[in-house]
């Protein structure tokens, strides 16, 4: 299959080059300096020229602080040049998977959201994020929205994926105890979407490990036990102590009904991909 990803610099963008190009796949892969999102003929001029079978939109502005204080630059980048990839994607032929946020709910039930609940955002990160949803599936009918959060793996810059580190090096840890989600491994995502690409059912998918959910303080309480380093100094902080600029979900855990419909196994549990991501650090 002959796929082009956008956000390859990133951490599922560059996840998902090495995995495709496992599989034999030919991949076309963008960073910011190949390819400029933001400007919808360079989108139109590359797709025309490049003609993939497959478009994974992995590229976004995720830093939700930076979001609120630039919605500008974060409704360009996050809902309007979706929605401009999603349309070149139609004119080539190509299937379109983007990736989305678990952000786009309010945080405010108890349990998993699926897709029966109706999103409510609360950040601009959110409000961008589910904006760029509906800008792709007004584009072309051959949509895949995934959502996903909690990512963590090799070269991120998140709480999440430096934790491991962190933990090794000895530093003392602030990890918040009243804020849940669903980790997610991003060789698995990447891996997920690309089974998403050829499948080819236009959709909303929630894409998280399998389990229960975690705490920030469980995560980086798990991941210092992966790590050989149970005694790691970790306090325990509420997310309201941090008086950060956006707000966030208090529980975001996704649970997704469509995938098991058409056939695509649950991931791993995220406390194993938590040990074999510490394997590999």
């Amino acid at each position: 299959m002959r796929v082009l990803i956008t956000g390859a610099g990133g951490m599922v963008g560059r996840e998902s080059v090495e995995h495709c190009r496992r599989l034999g796949d030919e991949v076309l892969a963008h960073d910011r300096a190949s390819l400029d999102i933001t400007r919808d003929d360079l989108i139109a001029e590359t797709f025309a020229r490049e003609r993939p079978d497959a478009v994974l939109n992995c590229a976004a502005w995720t830093d939700v602080d930076g979001c609120e204080l630039d919605p500008l630059r974060a409704h360009r980048v996050n809902a309007e040049a979706v929605g401009a990839l999603a349309l070149a994607s139609r004119q080539v032929g190509a299937s379109f998977v983007t990736v989305s946020t678990d952000y786009v709910f309010d945080g405010e039930r108890e349990g998993f959201y699926t897709q029966r609940d109706d999103p409510e955002p609360r950040s601009v990160y959110g409000v961008a994020k589910l904006q760029g949803e509906r800008r792709a599936q007004f584009s072309t009918a051959r949509c895949t929205v995934v959502r996903t959060g909690w990512i963590f793996g090799a070269g991120g810059k998140n709480f999440l994926a430096t934790v491991v580190a962190r933990a090794r090096r000895g530093e003392p840890l602030k990890a918040i105890f009243d804020a849940w989600g669903t980790p997610t491994y991003a060789p698995h995502l990447a891996a997920r979407l690309r089974e998403l690409a050829a499948l080819d059912l236009p959709g909303t998918y929630h894409v998280v490990n399998a389990g229960d959910g975690a705490s920030y303080e469980e995560f980086a309480r798990e991941a210092a036990d992966a790590a050989g380093c149970a005694g790691a100094r970790i306090e325990a902080v509420s997310a309201d102590s941090l008086a950060r600029p956006a707000p966030r979900p208090r529980n975001s855990r996704l649970r997704c009904l469509l995938s098991p419909a058409v056939g695509l196994a649950p991931l791993p549990d995220w406390r194993d991909a938590l040990r074999q991501f510490a394997e590999t650090q």
